[in-house]
């Protein structure tokens, strides 16, 4: 596949003959590696990716303390995901 797309971009020009199969098998070569891509990025898309309490801390501008005294009187919510902890910033800032 890739020696053909070189092919292309140095001859642009060139007549190419090519059975009916071979033509399908590329087409269905390039559908393939489309959708894998096209899943992955929809896949990179809706991974949520949570801020470390540090993190949160700078955004907020306050000590990680601070985090955990605001999540134990119910001020901060904190997000649990696999058994860890992630302070959500959403919870006070529901906009972020």
């Amino acid at each position: 596949m890739t020696k053909l797309l070189d092919l292309v971009e140095s001859h642009p020009d060139v007549i190419v003959s090519i059975r009916a199969a071979d033509l399908l098998a590329a087409n269905e070569e390039l559908i393939k590696r489309t959708r894998q891509e096209l899943e992955q990025l929809i896949t990179d898309a809706n991974t949520e990716t949570y801020p470390s309490a540090k993190k949160v801390a700078e955004m907020l501008d306050v000590d990680k303390s601070t985090l955990w005294r605001w999540a134990k009187i119910g001020y901060l919510v904190p997000i649990n995901v696999e058994g860890d902890m992630f302070p959500n910033p959403r919870s006070l800032y529901p906009g972020m």
